[in-house]
């Protein structure tokens, strides 16, 4: 009986192997499928600015909250793969990646380790939910304008409006008048 046993739990653990396997590979070729974005290339988020308008959550219980100043969370997607950005009182610097569908008007998104300053800022402050939020974020929308940010497992979506024509691109490190 005890061979029998061990017999079926060696036969178990091959197949969760091979299974196991057979997850990272289709895994390794999905990542391997999204691409840095390049100058050659007609993605709508190449060399755009951004600043947040507001949060909108999946849950009923919890009511869409407006930004009351965008201008202090932005995004700017640099066309050499690197993001900038403003997170309140915080600048920062980060990577994003993006597979967009064939009309670019939407596809997967996913950012890189993100490296902010780390400044205390004046509450009340979005700046740690929008910062954390980031690394959860797995699609992105164009529409009407404005760029919405959908995060994983229906965990909420962004939406970002143009940052004005008239606003300049900060970059971290940079002091601002």
């Amino acid at each position: 009986m005890h061979n029998q046993c061990t017999t079926r739990l060696c036969s178990c653990c091959r197949f969760v192997l091979v299974v196991s396997m057979l997850l990272l590979t289709g895994c390794s070729s999905i990542h391997s499928s999204t691409s840095l974005p390049d100058k050659t290339t007609s993605n709508p988020l190449l060399n755009t600015a951004w600043q947040l308008r507001s949060i909108q959550s999946m849950s009923d219980e919890q009511p869409t909250l407006t930004v009351e100043q965008p201008e202090r969370y932005t995004l700017h997607f640099l066309a050499d793969g690197r993001l900038t950005l403003r997170l309140d009182c915080n600048r920062g610097t980060g990577s994003w990646q993006t597979s967009p569908d064939a009309a670019g008007t939407s596809g997967q998104l996913s950012f890189g380790p993100i490296a902010t300053t780390r400044m205390f800022c004046p509450q009340p402050s979005l700046e740690s939910r929008v910062g954390r939020d980031l690394g959860f974020v797995r699609s992105y929308l164009l529409r009407d304008g404005h760029l919405f940010l959908g995060l994983m497992a229906d965990g909420g979506i962004y939406e970002w409006q143009p940052l004005p024509a008239d606003a300049s691109p900060e970059r971290p490190g940079r002091p601002q008048p």
